[in-house]
């Protein structure tokens, strides 16, 4: 690699932190030590702290792990951890099982999840446990960006992005008490890349597909599967409300509104789908209930109430071969 001048660059240097799935790290080890490489690099510059914040912060990590009792070797190396990821063989980010299951109590239990599932600290060498360097980097973290260079999927889509973008997001407010900036990188067309925030990016998905008419006419093409598809959205939107506090109020209702409240796709869901019907009104439910959806209607509840116990009584029906 080459390490631009401060003068080409016409801009201070970045201290990024890389938060890797088990699939990067399973594939790409040269990447991993090509990235920690050019890290030790760039810190080793001889340069202002404000053209580079990264060596700065590496100095003064280093004296404060030597003041805590590490060796100069050890000291060094964790102040220079700029890739984490689960432990070897581990996946995800620790989120899913908590918010399928709502066994979370507040948003501090999601952030805790999140940085024990995501401490192990990559580098040129061999893995390692290190919860405290992990929680150093999120302290001084302003900014999360997730970087997507396809449109095959979108951020609603799949668990993995409000579990990673999310998860980091929850983690970093979980110890400052402040939501970092959010970012979505579109890079679909690597010539003409573009950057939106994360509201405006989820926004971009609600509009375009989650409350579509031709989607929701798509998915009702495939019964059982279609039915699950709209049921894990809301889940997916949800959870990203819950981590990244991302979604409108609107949102929700329209959700209601298109999925749940129009007669025939709600018919379609209860006949194909009553498991998916009971679920999306119990997470609407569970919405307000933890205070992501604010400005509702009581009637618009008891609506989602009343379609929740209706599913439930199809389904007992169902398992005792009475419907």
């Amino acid at each position: 690699f080459e390490i631009l001048p401060v003068s080409v660059l016409q801009r201070p240097r970045v201290d990024v932190t890389l938060r890797i799935s088990g699939f990067f790290r399973d594939s790409f080890p040269n990447l991993i030590d090509l990235f920690h490489n050019a890290v030790v690099a760039v810190a080793s510059l001889d340069e202002s702290p404000s053209d580079n914040p990264l060596a700065a912060q590496v100095k003064q990590e280093t004296d404060y792990w030597l003041q805590v009792g590490l060796s100069q070797s050890q000291a060094q190396m964790r102040s220079h951890y700029r890739i984490f990821g689960s432990k070897p063989g581990a996946y995800g980010a620790g989120l899913q099982g908590l918010i399928e299951s709502q066994n979370w109590q507040d948003e501090q239990d999601l952030a805790r999840a999140y940085i024990n599932w995501s401490s192990y600290a990559y580098s040129s060498s061999s893995p390692k446990g290190a919860p405290e360097a992990f929680e150093q980097r999120l302290k001084q973290m302003q900014i999360v960006l997730h970087n997507q260079d396809n449109r095959e999927h979108d951020l609603l889509d799949s668990d993995d992005y409000y579990q990673f973008q999310g998860g980091l997001t929850v983690a970093v407010r979980g110890l400052t008490g402040k939501n970092p900036q959010t970012y979505f990188g579109d890079n679909s067309i690597p010539e003409k890349p573009k950057v939106r925030q994360l509201k405006e990016e989820i926004a971009r998905v609600y509009r375009s597909r989650v409350v579509n008419p031709k989607w929701i006419e798509g998915v009702m093409r495939h019964g059982y599967k279609g039915a699950f598809e709209m049921a894990a959205t809301v889940d997916y939107l949800f959870a990203y409300d819950a981590t990244a506090n991302c979604v409108a109020d609107h949102m929700y209702q329209g959700v209601a509104q298109g999925y749940l409240f129009d007669p025939d796709v709600q018919e379609f869901v209860q006949q194909k789908n009553p498991w998916a019907l009971r679920d999306m009104a119990e997470r609407l439910l569970e919405a307000n209930q933890r205070g992501l959806w604010q400005s509702v209607e009581p009637d618009t509840l008891e609506k989602l109430r009343a379609i929740a116990l209706e599913a439930e009584a199809v389904i007992e029906g169902e398992n005792f071969g009475i419907v």
